[in-house]
């Protein structure tokens, strides 16, 4: 599998575990707040990391971490993600995998073959603005074939949503909650300024918290949990 970076422990990135986090490179969408812009635009240029290296890694330290949280980019643009994820659970450890959710066949094939621990799938919109917010002509039957992969699927997962000011507003929350209507966690997370795959997004300012609580409080009735992630 292509690799173009690596973080060698994370405690944030795989809920209630220690992980290596790995960044796979490449992406089928341009959302103008994503601050990974390397990845997206010019994986090419980055350095390969081999497979076996982090493999290597994880033999090294096992009893200290728990897990891969595997993310990008897109990673399930890349041909060999299942037998990378079949080698790390082959050693012991839990797969987590963030997603876009654009490719349904092959998150099908992962949890099927029980090669995830969990899934956290990015919800850009709601369905009506995904391909405004997004920059890209992704397929929206797909979008939702994923969604309801991952609600019916044995494994712990999360629905996440970038809350970008001037693209996400509280009513598109509201339409998502209704639209994910009973699923087991959401999160939203705070939009943080930096740098941006869109420049113009790289000094905006983020919705406040209190702002965010109050978005969490409303969508509480359509989920059984819901978490702000600043």
């Amino acid at each position: 599998m292509v690799i173009r970076g690596i973080q060698k422990t994370s405690l944030v990135d795989f809920p209630g575990n220690i992980c290596v986090t790995v960044f796979t490179g490449g992406c089928n969408m341009r959302c103008p707040y994503c601050h990974n812009r390397d990845l997206v635009l010019e994986a090419g240029s980055l350095p390969r990391i081999p497979q076996e290296e982090i493999l290597a890694l994880l033999e090294s330290r096992a009893g200290l971490v728990d897990g891969v949280c595997i993310t990008g980019g897109e990673p399930t643009l890349q041909e060999e993600l299942g037998g990378f994820a079949r080698e790390v659970k082959s050693l012991g450890f839990k797969v987590k995998l963030d997603t876009n959710g654009t490719n349904p066949r092959i998150l099908d094939e992962l949890l099927g073959r029980g090669l995830l621990d969990y899934v956290a799938m990015d919800i850009k919109a709601p369905l009506g603005k995904y391909r405004e917010l997004t920059r890209s002509q992704v397929n929206l039957r797909h979008i939702d074939a994923s969604i309801g992969l991952i609600r019916s699927s044995r494994v712990d997962y999360e629905f996440r949503t970038t809350v970008a000011p001037g693209l996400i507003t509280g009513e598109d929350l509201l339409e998502i909650g209704r639209w994910l209507a009973g699923a087991r966690k959401y999160v939203l997370q705070q939009y943080m300024p930096g740098p941006t795959l869109d420049e113009a997004f790289a000094g905006r300012r983020p919705y406040s918290g209190d702002w965010l609580e109050d978005a969490a409080r409303k969508l509480r009735p359509f989920f059984e949990r819901v978490e702000v992630r600043k």
